[in-house]
């Protein structure tokens, strides 16, 4: 038996939804979707690295994104407009739908990937931030999660953890809406099979992971440190991953 080795390493923002975006490619879960069944993925950051994957073509994207955070005072030139449409896939074939269709087509077992914007960790919650009157995304997956079986995954870095509790958060932000909806947006509590760069760590190297520190300057801001423990063979793995996908340029470059 091969004896347990570490090793640490850092990765931006970027490099984490790459790799992030990689772990959900290998989810059994998807991969029966894409034989089998259906894979709807929403738009969003980390989804649009998803996209990439699947398909092996480069994307435009800020043009996959909808809701997002930049600084208040960014002169940035990404377009982030949504003007692409959604990737969906029927037995591995793409298929022009919207997403009020790919919901309507979809069946027990199907894939939906849906991105977060706040993240409990132990807890096992993400939050989303709604700001469509009409509750946006969220809005138009969650009925058929619950109703049909949609397999609703969420991709999300650890950089989104906040303190408090989400639900907690929720209910303050969401419970006088004639007060908060003009100064805020709603957050929307959701559940799902989560995948962090933990998760990924796992379903493609074997090791075991764990997140070590956070933040960093000159381009590393929201970075997040991991260390990782395994075999010879899983930690030979796991640092062939981490030089694949270091130096993936930051979102919109």
């Amino acid at each position: 038996m091969d004896e347990l080795v570490a090793y640490s390493f850092a990765l931006t923002v970027s490099e984490s939804k790459r790799l992030i975006a990689k772990g959900v490619v290998a989810l059994p879960a998807v991969q029966k979707a894409l034989r089998d069944g259906m894979v709807i993925v929403t738009k969003g950051s980390t989804n649009a690295y998803i996209v990439e994957e699947i398909t092996g073509q480069p994307l435009q994207k800020g043009a996959y994104v909808l809701g997002r955070t930049v600084p208040a005072k960014a002169d940035t030139a990404v377009v982030f407009d949504g003007s692409l449409p959604i990737l969906v896939l029927n037995r591995g074939q793409r298929v022009e739908m919207s997403l009020d269709e790919a919901i309507a087509h979809s069946q027990r077992g199907d894939v939906v990937i849906k991105g977060a914007n706040a993240l409990n960790y132990r807890a096992g919650v993400a939050g989303v931030l709604v700001g469509h009157p009409q509750g946006g995304t969220i809005a138009t997956i969650i009925g058929t999660v619950y109703g049909t079986g949609l397999h609703m995954i969420i991709p999300v870095g650890l950089e989104k953890e906040v303190a408090g509790d989400i639900r907690e958060l929720a209910t303050r932000v969401n419970l006088c809406p004639e007060v908060s909806r003009a100064a805020m947006p709603a957050l929307w509590p959701i559940e799902g099979e989560i995948i962090t760069e933990l998760e990924a760590l796992k379903l493609l190297t074997g090791c075991e992971a764990q997140q070590i520190g956070a933040g960093g300057l000159c381009g590393a801001e929201g970075a997040s440190w991991f260390a990782v423990w395994g075999t010879q063979t899983q930690l030979a793995a796991c640092r062939a991953l981490i030089e694949s996908i270091l130096g993936e340029p930051p979102f919109g470059a």
